[in-house]
């Protein structure tokens, strides 16, 4: 619960710094369980005032599912985030999990490229945000498809390896391509792949979210207890 409430006063003191600046904030969401208390922490912190003006907020993944579902990860942030928060509609940015997954990973492909500062060809994020899976994945990147970490489309279809739920996700180039990347985990079902990860880097390459690694920018681990308790204080270093 710190961990979230800390990094929630971190993103509410960059926004207000961007909208003191009259500067734009482009922010990609994560899914899942783990951004849950940081949107509400958020929603509390920013409730009632117009700083959201200056952010525009994408997704990095989206079940094919309708938003009205539980479990659309745009449906979920609206509930915990934006509709407790003044932001402009115009500054959302949703991928249509109810649509044609193909046609849709076009059409928010083409979304993604209205970001600005764009380095060969992808769009530059000034913050990501990211979870990751049991089974090393993050976005809807899982292991058997790790050819979507190289690939050269902004936006692919892929498939949830045990459920085979259609799932829309940025690939791995667009994250990498960020200003700054923030992996914000919690959980002790976390624990063991994060202590393959840091332990073991070179061998840990079997995970997508090991790949992920802002060619420009920073790479941040938010770690709650339970998600970081298999690791000793030689593993937390630059991997």
């Amino acid at each position: 619960m710190q961990l979230a409430e800390d990094f929630a006063l971190e993103l509410t003191q960059l926004i207000h710094k961007a909208s003191d600046a009259g500067e734009i904030l482009y922010i990609m969401l994560p899914g899942g369980n783990s951004p849950k208390l940081l949107f509400r922490f958020l929603a509390k912190q920013t409730q009632g005032n117009s700083t959201w003006d200056h952010v525009h907020l994408f997704w990095c993944d989206e079940r094919c599912v309708s938003p009205g579902s539980p479990e659309s990860n745009y449906g979920m942030t609206r509930q915990l985030l934006l509709d407790q928060i003044n932001i402009p509609e115009a500054n959302i940015h949703r991928i249509h999990g109810e649509e044609d997954p193909e046609k849709e990973a076009i059409r928010y492909a083409a979304e993604l490229r209205t970001v600005p500062f764009s380095r060969q060809g992808f769009p530059g994020f000034d913050l990501i945000l990211l979870g990751i899976g049991e089974d090393g994945h993050t976005a809807s990147i899982f292991p058997d498809r790790m050819d979507l970490l190289r690939s050269a489309n902004l936006c692919e279809v892929s498939t949830h390896p045990v459920t085979h739920q259609k799932r829309i996700t940025v690939t791995g180039e667009v994250m990498n391509n960020a200003a700054h990347i923030v992996f914000l985990v919690t959980g002790r079902n976390k624990a063991n792949v994060i202590a393959d990860i840091f332990r073991h880097a070179a061998e840990s390459g079997k995970y997508p979210a090991s790949k992920i690694h802002p060619v420009h920018g920073r790479l941040t681990w938010l770690l709650d207890r339970d998600a970081a308790t298999l690791l000793t204080e030689n593993d937390l270093q630059p991997y």
